[in-house]
């Protein structure tokens, strides 16, 4: 397995966290749903420094070296200021009440911003 992270930071973009929770809401969550390879992706934020990033956890390196729709960097006006790619060397799922991941986060949840 292989995991991806990449950082925005938005001080020179018209985008904030709340206009690109909007962008994740329509179209960003689904498009990345058929993703060949793709195991998780979630969207990551730090309102208060202006960040907004995420992190991809891929079946394999290949499948990590896919092209990517580029819609965010569009919108951000700027590709990734940081991107990092490591190996995954463990994995492990621990005790939850909810089965279900998709569907989570602020986002996307009914009582979310």
């Amino acid at each position: 397995m292989h995991a991806v992270i990449v950082w925005w930071d938005l001080a020179h973009s018209a985008q904030t966290v709340d206009s690109l929770r909007g962008f994740l809401r329509d179209e960003a969550v689904e498009r990345f749903s058929h993703m060949p390879g793709l195991r998780l992706k979630f969207w990551i934020s730090d309102a208060a420094a202006g960040r907004w990033g995420a992190v991809l956890l891929w079946e394999s390196r290949e499948a990590a070296q896919a092209p990517l729709p580029q819609r965010a960097a569009e919108l951000i006006g700027a590709p990734p200021t940081e991107r990092y790619a490591f190996d995954v060397e463990a994995t492990v799922e621990g005790e939850f009440l909810r089965s279900a991941l998709a569907g989570r986060g602020l986002a996307l949840e009914p009582s979310g911003p």
